[in-house]
Parts: structure tokens; C-alpha cells; sequence
């Protein structure tokens, strides 16, 4: 595919309504930046990340961070993505849960999703906020049918939570959440799916404050990121921000109510050292090996 292809195919939501749609499109975009772009730079602080630039027909657009760590080649997606299906389709039997496997699980959604994210970054900086959201949009559906393929029920959109004084229902409230894992009818637990973390994190916690409040319940939140690295620095040198703001994680799950499970693609350093941080966030193989099928018992 070209570039005016790649964009026109992953501009269309109808081509990712299914995990095999989501396999794809990768194979076209790594196949294409194979010989087709202007230059990869390396980060300046953080070597393990680059960004691709495309040539004159994308304006010399430079990509999003991509940590090369996790990124497959088009050989390695290639391998691999017939596996990634399997794997979910049987993972809750014995021996599933592998480094390999949970690696395969981290990299292919990281490389799929990146992949869609930084094909985006080619379009022209008018459309950024479009790029954005349909970005956002394709992750959490992406995600969303992942959950689905293991076997779980998922609802997505508004829910009509009852509020009670005196022990009656008084009213309905319409409540908003990314995705909805249930069981027999019931909302088990509550998720947000998000490509970062960035200017969104005050209110998840803040969610399940008020939505614990409402119906009186302890229902588990949680939530899911791809990453938390943004590009800085002027053209010559590129290097990478972190956009997770840990004061502000650790002071609501310590002053408020902690989540019940925060995962990551792409994790952060400080995610795996600092008490808090590591106690409360984990990669995204936790969350599909083990916790959500916790909360769904």
C-alpha cells in the first residue's frame, strides 16, 4: 500500500470490527516503513524510542514516540499474529501464561495499536484533533474485542445506575464508561481504555468515587493505557516526555480510593520501582491473564 492508502484504509472504522481486522493493517504499515521512509531518530534520552519520518508527500511529518523494545517488524508481526489469536481464544488453560506468551500479548497490541497511531501522525496538522480521536476510538474498540475474544461479556456506553434515598429508588442517573465487564446482567466492574493517561487520570479516579457513592457498591475500576510518552525538543533533537503524572496517581489512590487494576503496554521505569506505583500498575498480561477474571467471579 502507499501512504495515500494507508491513511484512506485506517481513516475507515469499518475496516477494524473484529481482532483479525486489528492484524490487518499492521502488516501494510510495517511492510511500507520498511523502505518508504525519509528517516527514524533516535530519541535523545531515551535511545529505545524513535520516531519515523515521512517524506515530502506527508509534509516530513515525524511520528509519535515508538519504543523499538516492543515494536515488531513486519517479519515479526507477520510470525506471530496467528499465534496472538489462539492465544486468546485459550487463555485460561494451564501453561498459557508463558514470558512468552505475556511478552507476545504486551508487543502485538503495543505494534497494532502504534501502528494506526503513527500511520495518523501523517496527516496534515488540521486534522490532528480528528487523528486523535479516532486514534482513541480504534484502541478502545481494539481492546474491547480483545476482552470479548477470551470469553468475557462486555458492554460499552451509557449505564442507568438507580440512586436510592430512604432505602427507594428516587431517580436514574445516566452514567458513561468505556467498557462494562459483566456477568449474568450484572456490571461487574468498570473500565477506561485510553492511549494515555494524559489530562484523563483526575477523572477515573473521581468515577469511582461518585459511581461507588451512588449505588452504594464496591464495584472494581480499572484502567487501561497503551503508553505515557510524548515527543519534545525541536527538529535535530527529538527526545521523549513522560505525560504520567505520578503525584497526582499516588495522592488519589492514598487520599481518595485506589483503582483496582492500572495497565500499560508500554510501562514506565518509575512504574516498576516506586512503592506505590508498582504496587497499582502492572503490563496489560496481568490484566487479560489473571484480574479481569477476577473481577468477573
Amino acid at each position: 500500500m502507499t501512504l495515500h492508502e494507508l491513511l484512506a484504509f485506517v481513516q475507515n472504522k469499518d475496516n477494524f470490527l473484529s481482532v483479525e481486522d486489528y492484524l490487518v493493517f499492521p502488516k501494510h504499515y510495517l511492510e511500507f516503513i520498511k523502505n518508504n521512509l525519509q528517516a527514524v531518530i533516535v530519541s535523545k534520552n531515551e535511545n529505545h524510542y524513535h520516531f519515523f519520518q515521512y517524506k515530502k508527500e506527508a509534509t516530513f511529518n515525524v511520528t509519535r514516540p515508538i519504543n523499538a523494545n516492543l515494536f515488531y517488524s513486519f517479519e515479526e508481526f507477520e510470525a506471530v499474529s496467528g499465534e496472538f489469536v489462539k492465544l486468546l481464544e485459550s487463555i485460561q488453560e494451564p501453561n498459557t501464561d508463558s514470558s512468552e506468551n505475556r511478552a507476545l500479548i504486551n508487543r502485538l497490541i503495543y505494534s497494532a495499536q502504534q501502528s494506526i497511531g503513527a500511520c495518523l501522525d501523517a496527516l496534515p496538522a488540521n486534522k490532528s484533533n480528528v487523528a486523535r480521536k479516532l486514534n482513541g476510538d480504534l484502541f478502545e474498540r481494539f481492546i474491547r474485542l480483545i476482552i470479548e475474544r477470551c470469553g468475557i461479556n462486555v458492554s460499552e456506553g451509557m449505564i442507568k445506575i438507580p440512586v436510592e434515598v430512604d432505602g427507594k429508588e428516587a431517580f436514574k442517573m445516566n452514567y458513561q464508561h468505556d467498557l462494562n465487564l459483566m456477568k449474568n446482567g450484572e456490571v461487574m466492574a468498570i473500565g477506561s481504555v485510553k492511549t494515555s493517561s494524559k489530562d484523563r487520570l483526575d477523572k477515573i479516579f473521581i468515577d469511582k468515587f461518585l459511581y461507588n457513592r451512588l449505588t452504594e457498591k464496591d464495584t472494581p475500576h480499572f484502567a487501561i493505557f497503551l503508553n505515557d510518552v510524548q515527543r519534545k525538543g525541536q527538529e535535530g533533537k527529538y527526545g521523549i516526555n513522560t505525560t504520567f503524572l505520578s503525584g497526582h496517581f499516588k495522592g488519589y489512590t492514598v487520599k481518595l480510593n485506589p483503582l483496582d487494576g492500572v495497565y500499560y503496554c508500554d510501562i514506565r521505569p518509575n512504574m516498576l520501582l516506586e512503592p506505590i506505583l508498582k504496587e497499582h500498575i502492572k503490563t496489560f498480561d496481568h490484566f487479560l491473564f489473571s484480574d479481569m477474571w477476577k473481577f468477573v467471579k
